[in-house]
């Protein structure tokens, strides 16, 4: 390999090895070889058969395709992906003789490995059990250099960064075999410096330059001042050197800078003045157009970028991560998710489907595709984008990127296999018949108060961190049973962020005319009149805290003797010190009572009418964690339904430009927020 040599060799023995190498491709013996860790097949096996099949493939389809070519062959567990690629500017014979010498090598280099990587200077084969065509990652990949230095070192490296950096866009973005050659003008010593730029074809051309990039800044740390350097990986490489090593013309051609400078004009005379005023004005009027021209492309093109980043909910928020830092490939979601297939639908809200997918490296994930009918769920979308990303909380849904290509607005998370709260909290009878959809190693014996606990401390946890811990401080606005997710050890994780409002600085209350949320959890003074705190996650908590005691939806609840809702149900039974008729059956007769019994009065704390009697998601946190922590007697709930059936305060469904109308005497139970009611199945 070439940093191998070392400097004792002669110049002129040096420069004819490179030579060699560079002009005159050959398969020879391979530059490097990476055996994949994925596991061992064993002689006469289906896998080694799946493999012999995939290597003529390769060969053939690549060395009359451009030099390129990706394969499948077999079914899993034996199924295998395939790769070849040739430098673009080989023959085709040359290009097929180098892959057979690679899928024979490569068998002798990594014997019985299910997975490897080969190079040589002509060509790259590669295969695995894994599936990593849908990726572009580059993160296998090794340097070369030439051990000889250059002489005036800072033109040298001023101008390889400029020559690198043209041939990389070339590739990118000229030329859709993501290939391109070129040279610069240096010295006498050394004439010029030729480069290589290359990716796999598949990629697109953003991709492509980003790959390039990536390698490129490799460059000033270990390239600079030096003859020679090559960074070859899986899916880009790049190549210099100081005499030509590709076959062809280049396709760039940069000169020195120094060398085009126009030579200074003579001194002007006294009787051409006008001669002169007239050259200044031909070279200054086409100047200060293109200067206008670039700044009106300039504006328009970051006016279209803002666009991305948009202010959330009228607030002026501290620096929040870009949507493009988090930006996914679409086709690698495609192949995760088998093109969104039927069989991975998980479920479907009113703004779209959610999807299983697996990704290459073997990590399951959960897709939010925006439908293309929605027009409001691109704001939602993206402000669920741009909180989720600064969070990070094991009671939180964790979001993975964001696909904003091909008009697909997709959501990626981590997958979380154990469906939502509501379908076990709601639906025990059903639970056994779905029980084999539960995530493997997930038993039934959860359905005790101590899991129940479990449930609600790790709500209230996820809440504490949206309030107080966070570098945002983020109120959630629709807490409910259906955006609660279970993970495979039945932990509960918080979702759905399209309606979160965030508040800045030492904000701690807000008013929004716009009322979003999931009526029978939504807190009175936000129902009515906008008031928004961190008391209205509060009460949501309240609710989901005795739906989970007592098994019951606080929304469409009627007790059959009194026709009053789930929160008055509960406050009639504390008062008549019946309290313990409204638990849930599953609870059986042996769990722990005053546990049970605890719950109950801090859901009836957290659903006081007056926020300033509801506590904070801390001392929630310390009163679930400590039995020696004293709790105050709670009074009625809001919207508390007397004997005579009169309502303290309503809700109303009538809204007059966002803002609720007062006048009507009705609760209505129904949902604003179509997107937060999505419900994961797992399949």
């Amino acid at each position: 390999m070439l940093h191998a040599l070392r400097s004792p060799f002669p110049v002129f023995l040096l420069s004819l090895v490179f030579l060699l190498l560079h002009c005159a491709p050959t398969a020879a013996d391979p530059l490097y070889e990476i055996c994949d860790r994925t596991g061992n097949y064993t002689a006469k096996s289906t896998y080694e058969s799946n493999l012999n099949l995939l290597f003529p493939n390769l060969t053939s389809n690549a060395s009359s395709s451009n030099g390129f070519a990706t394969a499948t062959t077999g079914l899993a567990p034996n199924q295998i992906y395939g790769l070849a690629l040739c430098r673009g500017d080989v023959r085709t014979s040359e290009c097929q003789s180098c892959l057979n010498t690679a899928s024979k090598d490569v068998l002798q280099l990594c014997p019985y490995n299910k997975g490897a990587i080969i190079w040589y200077d002509p060509c790259m084969l590669r295969y695995s059990n894994k599936n990593f065509l849908s990726s572009y990652n580059n993160s296998d990949r090794f340097r070369l250099r030439n051990t000889q230095n250059v002489t005036d070192r800072d033109k040298f490296d001023k101008l390889l960064m400029e020559l690198i950096d043209a041939i990389a866009d070339y590739a990118a973005y000229n030329s859709t075999r993501r290939f391109a050659t070129g040279e610069v003008n240096f010295t006498k010593a050394f004439p010029k410096i030729y480069g290589l730029a290359q990716c796999t074809p598949d990629m697109p051309g953003s991709q492509c330059r980003r790959c390039l990039q990536d390698i490129i800044n490799d460059i000033p740390q270990r390239f600079f001042g030096r003859q020679g350097g090559r960074v070859v990986g899986s899916r880009c490489t790049f190549d210099y050197e100081v005499y030509p090593f590709y076959n062809g013309a280049p396709m760039v051609r940069l000169a020195s800078p120094l060398e085009n400078a126009p030579a200074p004009a003579p001194p002007a005379r006294e009787g051409n003045k006008k001669n002169v005023t007239g050259m200044v004005l031909a070279i200054a009027i086409p100047l200060v157009g293109a200067v206008v021209l670039i700044s009106v492309i300039c504006i328009c093109f970051w006016r279209r970028r803002s666009k991305i980043k948009l202010p959330l909910d009228g607030t002026n928020p501290e620096e929040i991560k870009s949507v493009e830092s988090l930006l996914l490939d679409i086709s690698m979601l495609r192949v995760a998710t088998a093109n969104f297939s039927e069989e991975n639908k998980l479920g479907e809200g009113g703004f779209g489907a959610v999807y299983k997918g697996v990704l290459p490296d073997g990590r399951e994930i959960a897709v939010k595709r925006l439908s293309a009918s929605s027009s409001q769920g691109l704001g939602e979308l993206k402000n669920e984008l741009l909180l989720v990303a600064k969070l990070l909380h094991r009671n939180l849904v964790k979001l993975l990127g964001v696909c904003l290509e091909e008009q697909e607005k997709l959501l990626v998370y981590e997958y979380v296999p154990n469906r939502s709260l509501d379908t076990i909290l709601f639906d025990l009878m059903n639970l056994f018949r779905f029980s084999g959809s539960l995530s493997s190693g997930t038993e039934l014996s959860f359905l005790t108060s101590s899991f129940w606990c479990k449930i609600i401390g790790g709500i209230a946890r996820g809440l504490l961190y949206l309030h107080e811990e966070s570098q945002l401080k983020i109120i959630h606005r629709d807490l409910k049973a259906s955006n609660i997710l279970l993970d495979r050890d039945m932990n509960p994780k918080i979702s759905d962020f399209g309606m979160a409002r965030l508040f800045g600085g030492d904000q701690s209350q807000g008013i929004t005319s716009r009322i979003v949320g999931t009526f029978g959890y939504m807190a009175p003074e936000y129902a009515m009149r906008g008031q928004i705190s961190i008391k209205s996650d509060v009460y949501s908590f309240g609710v989901l805290v005795l739906e989970v005691v007592t098994g019951r939806r606080n929304i469409g609840f009627s007790d059959s003797e009194s026709g009053r809702d789930l929160l008055n149900h509960t406050w009639d039974k504390w008062t008549k010190g019946t309290i313990l008729e409204v638990l849930d059956p599953s609870l059986g007769n042996h769990c722990p009572r005053n546990e049970v019994l605890r719950c109950i009065q801090i859901g009836l704390l957290c659903v006081q009418e007056d926020p300033s009697d509801r506590p904070t998601m801390s001392t929630v946190v310390l009163m679930l964690s400590s039995d020696s922590v004293s709790l105050q007697d709670p009074s009625r709930p809001a919207f508390y339904i007397g004997q005579t059936g009169t309502i303290s305060d309503v809700y109303s469904n009538d809204f007059d430009g966002g803002k609720p109308d007062h006048s009507a005497n009705r609760s209505i139970p129904m949902s604003l927020n179509d997107v937060s009611i999505t419900e994961l199945e797992p399949r």
